[in-house]
């Protein structure tokens, strides 16, 4: 079995979770015999290749036409600009011909450019929706050259869920999308982006199977996107303990450390875990609480902070990576995920491979497969901060939370997990 495969990072250059399972899936994939043609829109060439085979779109000329149509995609996704729209003295009527000229002259600029590379910065910047439709055209083009090569296709997340249709039209070979968040994850249900909503529903009603990271998302992917229930698989992610190895750390205080480690927004819930935070200092002040990460929250967050009067026990790290995120780990007591709404959510998973004892939000598929976590409604901080005292006042609780859950996490291994995949691969490549 042969995978052409879309993400859009790869370790060691990753923003999130998503880069981190997709390093998982090949090797487990890699395991159970698949091989794995993997294409992210800017490779730097460290990748680690071997599990899988890197393509990087950035080198790839897009040699066709027709693999996505423009204009079409002009209309689902919208990204017209204009040098203002204060434009004074326009009726709706003239407003509207001023966009419509303008629109077309960005589908004229794309078309200009076919035969060309495209150079992807593959972050996740103003000009992202732009970068989805190009890397669609290159995928379609891609998928021609490599056609002999793979038997299905399998993209994740919305952001290649474009180039696994392109990928699809232009080679009749099956298709499989891995929902690893939804729309409905990032935002409120009042409150979301309608133009990833459109990309995330065509993709899901484009695809022969689709894949999903629990069973929480399942049922947003069924009830809030109209997918028929017989396609939709739940696949629940897993952690990788390869390469772990025993890090040690030197603390340079005494005091116990409760760890946050994710993008500062609503999604992940960082005003729970400070107001949990202020309610255990309360009670005890031989404890520290660290904020890892960042995210469009994180002023708000450190404002939050000194309006609880926690500054001098509270900690702002921004964004870790790769080896730090492991040493965070190593110098904590326990970690804390309140997210909102998750998905699943690795971190834990890593945490607790680490030793750490975690409470994690009952709205994450991780609480579907992880009994040997404290669970709390993300909404009940009191709750949070009674677990989160119960686990630095008392070393035995600790320690039992620590073996059990380790133990627990080691057998969520990506093997299994794939395993499951090539079976959905084989259901669509042999129907």
């Amino acid at each position: 079995m042969k995978v052409l495969m879309f993400g859009w990072e790869f370790p060691p250059h990753i923003a999130g979770g998503l880069g981190t399972a997709c390093y998982g899936i090949v090797k487990g994939l890699a395991y159970n015999g698949v091989e794995t043609l993997f294409v992210m829109p800017s490779a730097s060439g460290d990748e680690d290749q071997s599990a899988a085979t890197i393509i990087n779109a950035s080198d790839v000329p897009v040699a066709i036409t027709s693999s996505l149509d423009v204009d079409e995609f002009l209309d689902k996704v919208q990204f017209v600009h204009i040098g203002t729209n204060m434009v004074p003295y326009l009726d709706p009527t003239e407003f509207h011909d001023l966009v419509e000229e303008e629109r077309r002259r960005q589908v004229k600029d794309f078309r200009v450019q076919y035969g060309q590379k495209f150079k992807f910065s593959g972050k996740y910047g103003a000009n992202l929706m732009e970068e989805v439709a190009r890397y669609a055209m290159v995928g379609g083009t891609i998928a021609l050259q490599h056609k002999d090569e793979f038997d299905v296709i399998h993209a994740h997340d919305w952001l290649t869920y474009y180039a696994g249709i392109a990928a699809k039209r232009m080679t009749g070979k099956p298709l499989v999308i891995h929902v690893h968040a939804t729309s409905f994850d990032r935002g409120s249900a009042d409150n979301i982006d309608t133009r990833v909503y459109a990309i995330e529903k065509r993709g899901m009603e484009a695809a022969d199977r689709v894949i999903t990271v629990s069973d929480l998302t399942r049922n947003i992917v069924i009830t809030k996107y109209g997918i028929d229930p017989s396609k939709v698989i739940t696949v629940h992610n897993a952690v990788d303990f390869s390469g772990k190895d025993d890090i040690q750390v030197e603390r340079g205080v005494k005091d116990k450390v409760v760890t946050f480690l994710g993008r500062i927004t609503f999604q992940k819930g960082p005003e729970y875990f400070i107001e949990a935070a202020a309610k255990v200092l309360k009670r005890t002040d031989n404890v520290r609480f660290v904020m890892a990460g960042s995210g469009d929250m994180m002023n708000r967050a450190i404002r939050h902070v000194a309006r609880m009067g926690i500054s001098d026990r509270f900690h702002f790290t921004g964004f870790l990576r790769g080896a730090d995120v492991q040493k965070m780990f190593a110098l904590s007591d326990v970690y804390v995920m309140p997210s909102v709404s998750e998905p699943f959510g690795i971190s834990p998973l890593e945490a607790m491979r680490t030793n750490v004892p975690s409470v994690i939000s009952k709205q994450s598929g991780a609480a579907e497969v992880l009994k040997y976590a404290f669970k709390v409604d993300f909404w009940d901080v009191d709750a949070m901060a009674d677990q989160i005292y119960a686990l630095l006042q008392y070393p035995a609780l600790a320690s039992f939370a620590a073996k059990m859950g380790y133990d627990e996490v080691n057998a969520l291994k990506w093997n299994n997990a794939t395993a499951k995949m090539k079976k959905v691969y084989e259901s669509v490549v042999n129907k």
